[in-house]
C-alpha cells in the first residue's frame, strides 16, 4: 500500500490504468516515537485541536486511541505535537 514509483522518471498521468500505485507521505521518526508510546495516555495536538486517549495502535498514516469507551483514529499527518501524560 505505501510504494513509491518504480520508475522516478515517470508522471502519474503517464502511468495507464491498472498501474496506479499509491504513494503516501510517512514520517517514520513519528511513527516509531508513536510505537514507544503505546499503551500510555498521550495528549495529541492536531490542527483541530487537542485529544487526549491511550495509544492503541500506531500504523503508518494513523494512530488509534482509546478514549474512555470510544476509539478515535487521528491521522499522523494531522499531528502538531505529541506529549505523554
Amino acid at each position: 500500500m505505501y510504494q513509491q514509483w518504480s520508475n522516478p522518471q515517470v508522471s502519474p498521468a503517464q502511468v495507464g490504468p491498472g498501474e496506479i500505485k499509491t504513494v503516501s507521505s510517512i514520517d517514520p521518526y513519528v511513527v516509531e516515537a508513536l510505537r514507544k508510546l503505546t499503551g500510555r495516555c498521550v495528549l495529541l495536538e492536531t490542527t483541530r485541536g487537542g485529544i487526549e486517549g491511550t495509544i492503541v495502535d500506531v500504523k503508518p498514516d494513523h494512530v488509534l486511541l482509546q478514549l474512555h469507551s470510544r476509539q478515535a483514529c487521528v491521522r499522523i499527518a494531522e499531528i502538531v505535537w505529541t506529549m505523554p501524560l
